[in-house]
């Protein structure tokens, strides 16, 4: 990997606003279309698993700045959740993708936030769901054997395009949303 911070790390820690959206749509803008695509399979499927309400998804469309005419949004609020979220992340036009982005990550942070809330009090071994406690007590933890420290900024060279620790992302910010 180009920079230290795993992709599934990335995405939550965007979604638990421990790193600046904008920051995640340069990067995200700034990726090949196949790993913008790859990129959108992972983030429904996280969403998936933090199954998310009806009442979740319409908070999701107005979280991430969507008009409720997007493609994406509409496709979020007509049918089961479950079916359209995939169909989401399977959108191809660049500005409909980038779209998707800002609203996938909006849905898994309120459906995760709760699934969050709800570990506190019966406590989970969700790894994900201790970022930002790892982050203050400075451990710096990841999940079990993918190597990168919450300081840790990255090897250098791999080139995949993840970001790294150190709050820069490459790439500008073109959200498609104009």
């Amino acid at each position: 990997m180009r920079y230290g911070t795993k992709p599934d790390v990335y995405l939550n820690e965007l979604a638990q606003d421990l790193r600046p959206l904008d920051e995640g749509i340069a990067w995200f803008a700034s990726l090949p279309e196949d790993e913008q695509t790859r990129t959108l399979h992972l983030l429904a499927g996280f969403c998936l698993q933090a199954h998310p309400t009806a009442e979740e998804a319409v908070e999701s469309i107005r979280r991430s700045g969507l008009r409720p005419t997007h493609t994406p949004a509409v496709m979020l609020v007509r049918g089961r959740i479950e079916d359209r979220v995939g169909a989401i992340a399977g959108l191809t036009p660049r500005h409909e993708r980038m779209k998707a982005f800002r609203l996938l990550i909006a849905l898994l942070a309120i459906a995760d936030g709760r699934r969050r809330e709800r570990c506190r009090v019966v406590g989970c071994g969700h790894d994900w769901h201790r970022l930002a406690a790892d982050r203050e007590a400075g451990t710096g933890r990841r999940s079990a054997g993918d190597g990168a420290g919450a300081g840790d900024q990255g090897g250098g060279g791999g080139g995949d395009g993840w970001p790294d620790g150190t709050g820069a992302a490459p790439g500008g910010a073109d959200d498609g949303l104009r």
